[in-house]
C-alpha cells in the first residue's frame, strides 16, 4: 500500500466494509456523500468496487451507475445548498467543510466563462469536481442542464476509476501510483470539449455577422 494510503486507511477501511456489506447501494450512498462535500474520496470508492468487479462479485454497468446516479443525487444537494444558502454564507462556513473563498473564486470565474457547461468538464478535475455544484448554485445555473452535465461528467469519471480498479485487480489501493494517466485522460477530454465549445461560438459569430450584413 502507497503512502498515501496509508494516512487514508481508516477511510479506505470504512469504505471496504461499508461496500461490502451493502453492495450497490453502499457504493451509491459513498458517491452521495462525495458530492455532498464529504471528503470520502471517489478515488477510492470507485477503484476498490472495480477491484470486486474483477472478482465477479459485482457487475461493471451496476457499478458505474450506482456511482454516477449517487454523484448526481449528492450533487443536487449542494447546488440546493448553493442556490438557497447564497455566496455570503457559503464564504462565510465554507472553511469548515475545507471549501476556500479560493475554491468559490476559481469556480466562478469557470462558470462565468463556460456557463452551464462548467459542470461536465469540472466533474474530471480531481479536488474541483467535488465543489462545482456550489458554485452552479450560487449562479442560478439552469438546473436541468446542470442535471444533464452533471451526470454525464460522473459517468465519465466513474467509468474511469472503475475501470483502472478492474485492471489493478489486487493492487487497486496503488490507484494514486497511476493518477497522472487518468489526469492525461480528463486533460484530453476537456481539451475537446473546449476545442469544440470555441469552434461552436465562432461558427455562431460568423452566422450574426452574415445576417447583418
Amino acid at each position: 500500500m502507497s503512502i498515501t494510503f496509508e494516512i487514508l486507511k481508516p477511510v479506505i477501511d470504512f469504505v471496504i466494509s461499508f461496500i461490502s456489506s451493502l453492495g450497490y447501494p453502499g457504493i451509491f450512498l459513498l458517491m452521495i456523500l462525495e458530492s455532498a462535500l464529504i471528503p470520502i474520496p471517489s478515488e477510492i470508492i470507485m477503484p476498490f468496487s472495480g477491484f470486486l468487479v474483477s472478482k465477479g462479485t459485482f457487475e461493471p454497468i451496476s457499478v458505474v451507475l450506482a456511482g454516477t446516479f449517487g454523484n448526481l443525487v449528492g450533487s443536487i444537494l449542494t447546488y440546493y445548498l448553493g442556490l438557497k444558502a447564497g455566496r455570503a454564507f457559503i464564504l462565510k462556513y465554507g472553511k469548515y467543510i475545507l471549501f476556500k473563498k479560493s475554491h468559490l473564486e476559481l469556480t466562478e470565474e469557470l462558470f462565468q466563462k463556460y456557463g452551464d457547461k462548467i459542470s461536465f468538464f469540472c466533474r474530471l478535475l480531481p479536488a474541483i469536481r467535488t465543489y462545482i455544484s456550489l458554485p452552479c448554485g450560487v449562479g442560478k445555473a439552469n438546473f436541468i442542464k446542470f442535471v444533464i452535465y452533471t451526470f454525464l461528467g460522473s459517468l465519465v469519471w466513474n467509468s474511469m476509476l472503475t475501470y483502472v480498479g478492474i485492471l489493478l485487480g489486487n493492487n487497486w489501493n496503488n490507484i494514486d501510483k497511476y493518477a497522472i494517466y487518468l489526469d492525461i485522460v480528463s486533460a484530453c477530454v476537456i481539451a475537446v470539449f473546449v476545442i469544440w465549445f470555441v469552434a461552436k461560438i465562432r461558427r455562431r459569430n460568423k452566422t450574426n455577422q452574415k445576417s447583418e450584413v
